[in-house]
């Protein structure tokens, strides 16, 4: 099928938001990806090269995702990451080696500055979302702002977190859905909410592995179930998303942080090329 199907007549135009020689909104995927926390520079490396190799292989706009801070954890001793310095150290690392844009995210104002040196796109946490000097600091680095939506919030009140950044002079905003939450331990996915979030104009990314996390429901950690994040993924797309978020581990069973939600580079493959298709069918 060669004609591009419209999602609706009525919806606000979809202004997108410029990256490097991209754009995140426009007629081509774009993926963000890599692993929840930055656990050591030889898995930082794998996962860059390999995911490099394979969004260029298939024609997607690929920005490199890692934290250098897991600050909210369930227990005081689970694995956060190497902290600011050591962690944007490694990420400016892959950025150089790998000719990659870089996401990642920040939970105190101060530390906007330092991540905007190394990040294209400063990440503002679910739980953080509704955070208004965080949310004015990413702002005024003039970076790209991604904004998650909190577990808690209803898509339509994303809006006014949208504005607040708007209105501190920065009009690179991406919204990002990552499911709601749904009793105890428990998130659901309400595929409207894509499409009520992109009726703001702005480009909605899907994040398709903490979708289906289980928050806590491990006890003293997030469990979650992988087996779902290329069916979520897929309905993403046809439902109207310009972008996928996705953590991705070479050995996702061993990782120190989301290993149940994460998928494999292996994995990957097949979910990125099927997503791919369906977004080159609706977009193009």
């Amino acid at each position: 099928m060669s004609k591009k199907i419209k999602l609706r007549e009525d919806m606000k135009q979809i202004k997108p938001v410029k990256l490097k020689d991209f754009e995140i909104g426009s007629d081509k995927l774009t993926i963000l990806a890599g692993p929840c926390a930055i656990e050591s520079k030889d898995i930082l490396f794998t996962v860059a090269e390999a995911l490099k190799k394979l969004t260029q292989e298939l024609g997607i706009n690929y920005v490199f995702k890692s934290s250098f801070d897991k600050a909210n954890r369930s227990s005081i001793n689970s694995f956060r990451g190497p902290g600011l310095e050591k962690g944007l150290e490694l990420l400016a690392q892959v950025k150089k080696e790998f000719d990659l844009p870089i996401v990642t995210d920040i939970h105190l104002p101060e530390q906007a500055a330092p991540v905007s040196e190394v990040a294209d796109i400063i990440q503002i946490p679910a739980f953080l979302c509704r955070q208004t000097d965080l949310l004015v600091a990413a702002a005024k680095t003039g970076k790209i702002v991604n904004i998650k939506k909190g577990q808690f919030l209803a898509p339509a009140q994303m809006e006014p977190l949208a504005k607040k950044v708007l209105d501190s002079g920065n009009d690179k905003i991406l919204l990002t859905d990552r499911g709601t939450s749904f009793g105890y331990n428990n998130l659901v996915v309400d595929m409207r909410g894509i499409q009520i979030m992109q009726e703001m104009g702005y480009p909605v990314v899907f994040d398709a592995t903490h979708s289906v996390q289980l928050p806590g429901g491990a006890g003293d950690c997030s469990s979650g179930e992988r087996k779902y994040v290329p069916t979520l993924a897929k309905a993403s797309i046809a439902a109207g998303a310009k972008a996928l978020f996705f953590e991705i581990h070479p050995d996702p069973d061993k990782a120190l942080c989301d290993g149940p939600n994460m998928l494999s580079v292996e994995a990957a493959k097949d979910v990125f090329k099927v997503c791919n298709d369906i977004f080159k069918l609706l977009n193009q």
